[in-house]
């Protein structure tokens, strides 16, 4: 296996956003390998404290993983030269005989004499300064950059952190990625665990065995170590989503093992024969149990038909993993079985509990005498759903389901509030020909720009060519502050020998131009905003941008790691209509077979859509967004849902059969023996997927917290609207020419009895 070290990619790789940011990267690299440190101390310009700093930012360019380093111990000026005129970049400070009286006259200097480095190495506003490590290209996206953050970066920080007396804020986008994945990797064995610890003791209090809980167990477990061996095999990555596959095994498998371990006790107490029993619960449970198996990998399968590499990957892995771990039920659970001596009075003592039977006879009851009370609440539900689903918001937030209460989260604040945000976002400027970047015109043209973004406060202050040229002319005119602006075309003139001498300087005007001179970026950081935002930010920007740059003139783009997660996102909610009519489709197509009649697919269907709604509805009014972990809700509860009324309606079919196609004589037969199975599932699937909740990722425990609502609500809505729905249109679907054979073999215990006697 493997772990993933880059974003998720949401988009399919020729979506015009990627291609962009592609075409960005092939022209100026990565943007996001930049690691930040940052203080507002105000004791930082004394010695002690200065040296520390300087000697940790040296450190930290010692590092072959580190392409280079920028901050207020090395920062450089540009110095004019006569004779040949020219530029020539010297460090400000001369740290080898750096006096006390020096380093406090360049705290009180720093802020006011050097506005080219405001907003990059400092904020001149909070007196808060950073040092800016760029990190090698090459292993930004590569397990070198865990490694390298891991083993290094962390214990150089810790260490700095316990040997002095300066409080350090660190942020960048491999920092933070590296954080976050390595709290993936940590929760996957807390969700493998505390799945199995959660269901597993819900099993034993329901059937009281311990037998029967440890074949479950063993079942899920190998189902986990395959679940892990197909992501492997497959050669995916362990990224976000596909870190839920084990822990969802384990969830979807346990009630398989129910349905067979409580349908072979239900056989052991009728009739003692353990062939009989064993052979029955794999012709009878087994084909129920692989129907409703189907179903709920057809549900995860539909997310192979998107276009978004990280929910094909997932489709793929949950569907052939949910047909695994039938596959080993129906293998394992009657095996074991089959060595083991019949279950004692004590292990089927829970088949006959008061207090179960007690809720079996409410349902009937319900269904019974409180059919218009079912209905009125089901409309009522379903109006107030409605409501909330207008009130849903879509959020592509990059930083959104991170931890909030880890370290690094607080400091990805800070940043926010002294450099306005951490998140990359570019301009990039394509002048369509040669040089095209270095004439006046256009400088002038991205000074504007920079005017129109500083008025939007979500963004930080843009840095590009337009700094520098600025900078050439306070260095023109021998480093007065006064004088950062753009030269005149006559000051452009007289500087022209001196604005060449730039370009052989390292790092200098090729950071923000790349080598022909067409095209030019504009940096700046954006803070954690929502995808309602962004869009107001564009809707600003973007009539600015063509009133700027005249599109037969100039091609401008925005891009940038952040910009294309959100535009992932609305992507991902395309997909989801997508998945979720592709699964609907799929399981009415499955009704269709199993009962030929249209009234039957619409009443099969109802009781598994309303939970969606009411859950859709309920995301509105508690304010949790549609958003790249949340999306999958629908789909798995669907998926899942649509388990409990197959059993209940192959249960129905049989009892159909036996009873001369009279609905009454069915309905509650089947309702009284497919309700025990059906409610220690929903209340195995309910705890199992609350499991969820205790991840520090905002979107799994919102993931957690919706599906094990749906799960529940479509618990009832099976047990209570489906077989209301069958017995008030009893007379439109009740007779032969519309309920025709099953088209799947079902055996008739009545008749099979009948046979052997």
């Amino acid at each position: 296996m493997k772990f993933s070290f880059s974003e998720a990619n949401l988009l399919p790789d020729d979506a015009p956003i990627n291609q962009q940011y592609t075409e960005f990267e092939e022209k100026f690299g990565s943007d996001g390998n930049v690691i930040m440190i940052a203080t507002d101390d105000e004791s930082l310009f004394t010695p002690e404290k200065f040296n520390a700093w300087a000697k940790l930012a040296d450190t930290l360019a010692s590092f072959s993983e580190i392409k280079s380093v920028i901050g207020i111990h090395n920062l450089q000026q540009l110095e004019k030269r006569e004779d040949p005129k020219r530029f020539e970049m010297h460090s400000i400070l001369d740290r080898d005989s750096l006096s006390e009286d020096e380093i406090e006259n360049y705290g009180k200097t720093l802020f006011t004499d050097y506005p080219f480095y405001d907003g990059l190495i400092f904020n001149s506003k909070s007196k808060t300064v950073q040092t800016v490590a760029y990190m090698q290209d090459s292993i930004v996206n590569a397990k070198g950059r865990q490694i390298f953050i891991m083993e290094k970066f962390v214990p150089l920080i810790e260490s700095f952190k316990k040997d002095n007396s300066i409080e350090i804020h660190v942020s960048g986008m491999p920092y933070i990625r590296t954080l976050n994945s390595q709290n993936i990797v940590d929760e996957i064995q807390w969700f493998v665990l505390s799945a199995l610890l959660v269901t597993s003791l819900i099993f034993f209090f329901f059937f009281r065995s311990y037998r029967a809980t440890l074949i479950s167990m063993l079942t899920v477990i190998v189902g986990v170590m395959w679940a892990f061996g197909f992501i492997g095999l497959l050669g995916f990555e362990i990224t976000v989503l596909t870190a839920l596959i084990p822990p969802l095994i384990i969830i979807i498998g346990i009630p398989n093992c129910i349905f067979l371990i409580n349908k072979y006790q239900h056989e052991i107490k009728k009739h003692g024969n353990q062939a009989k029993s064993l052979q029955r619960v794999i012709t009878k449970i087994g084909n129920a149990t692989l129907m409703t198996n189907v179903t709920t990998a057809s549900g995860f399968a539909t997310f192979i038909f998107t276009q978004s590499e990280l929910l094909k990957e997932f489709g793929i892995l949950a569907s052939i993993n949910i047909v695994a771990i039938f596959i080993l039920s129906l293998l394992i659970i009657p095996i074991i079985y089959s060595y083991m001596p019949l279950p004692n009075d004590k292990h089927l003592r829970h088949l006959g509990k008061q207090w179960i039977e007690g809720f079996v006879e409410w349902i009937v009851r319900m269904v019974k005498h409180r059919r218009v009370t079912i209905y009125f609440t089901s409309v009522a539900i379903l109006g107030l759903s409605i409501i909330g689903i207008f009130n849903i918001k879509i959020s592509g937030s990059l930083l959104e389901d991170m931890p909030q209460s880890a370290d690094f989260f607080k400091d990805i604040k800070f940043f926010e509030e002294k450099f306005d945000g951490v998140l990359p976002l570019e301009i990039m400027i394509d002048t369509k020909r040669p040089n095209g970047v270095t004439k006046l015109s256009t400088l002038k043209k991205m000074d504007k720009l920079k005017a129109e973004i500083n008025e939007i406060e979500e963004l930080s202050p843009p840095i590009s060519v337009v700094n520098l040229a600025k900078y050439a002319k306070q260095a023109f005119y021998n480093n007065n502050p006064k004088y950062y602006q753009l030269p005149t075309s006559q000051e452009q003139t007289f500087m022209s020998p001196y604005i060449k001498s730039m370009d052989n300087m390292e790092n200098g005007i090729s950071s923000y131009v790349d080598s022909t001179g067409q095209f030019a970026r504009m940096t700046m950081f954006m803070k954690d905003v929502t995808t309602e935002e962004i869009s107001r930010i564009e809707a600003k920007l973007l009539p600015e941008i063509e009133k700027i740059f005249p599109i037969d003139r100039f091609e401008v783009t925005m891009t940038g790691k952040a910009l294309v997660y959100q535009k992932g996102t609305h992507y991902l909610v395309d997909n989801l209509v997508l998945s979720l009519s592709l699964a609907i489709i799929l399981i009415a197509l499955f009704m269709a077979w199993m009962f030929r009649s249209f009234r039957m697919i619409l009443i099969s269907l109802i009781p598994n859509l309303l939970p969606l709604l009411m859950t859709a509805g309920m995301m509105g009014f508690i304010g949790v967004p549609i958003k790249p972990s949340t999306i999958l809700v629908f789909s798995i509860a669907f998926g899942i849902s649509v388990d409990d009324t197959i059993h209940f309606l192959a249960k129905y079919r049989q009892e159909l059969k036996a009873n001369h196609w009279k609905i009454k004589r069915s309905v509650y037969p089947a309702l009284r023996e497919t309700t025990v199975s059906m409610f220690y599932t929903s209340i195995v699937l309910f705890f199992g997927f609350s499991v969820f909740m205790i991840s520090s990722f905002g979107g799994t425990v919102a993931l957690g917290g919706l599906v094990s609502a749906t799960l529940l609500f479509a618990m009832l809505a099976n047990l209570l609207l489906l077989p209301s729905l069958l017995l008030s249109l009893e007379r439109s679907i009740a007779n032969q020419r519309t309920m025709k054979e099953p088209q799947m073999k079902i055996i008739d215990e009545d008749e099979d009895e009948e046979n052997e006697r």
